[in-house]
């Protein structure tokens, strides 16, 4: 599956460049994507963020 409109936002930065400060943004949200991803990765997920599994609820009968 080809992303088009991925390309399409891509020629459309190129012809019309937008202002520094939404660049500055866009590689801001995924430098931090990454950072967290690398985090979680190499140093794994913290325990006290992790859910306790519960058993799925089960509707009462009347």
């Amino acid at each position: 599956m080809i992303p088009t409109r991925f390309f399409l936002r891509m020629s459309r930065w190129a012809r019309h460049p937008p202002p520094m400060w939404k660049i500055k943004l866009v590689f801001a949200i995924a430098l931090a994507g990454l950072l967290i991803a690398g985090i979680e990765h190499f140093i794994g997920w913290p325990d006290f963020l992790t859910l306790d599994p519960r058993p799925p609820r089960v509707p009462r009968m009347q």
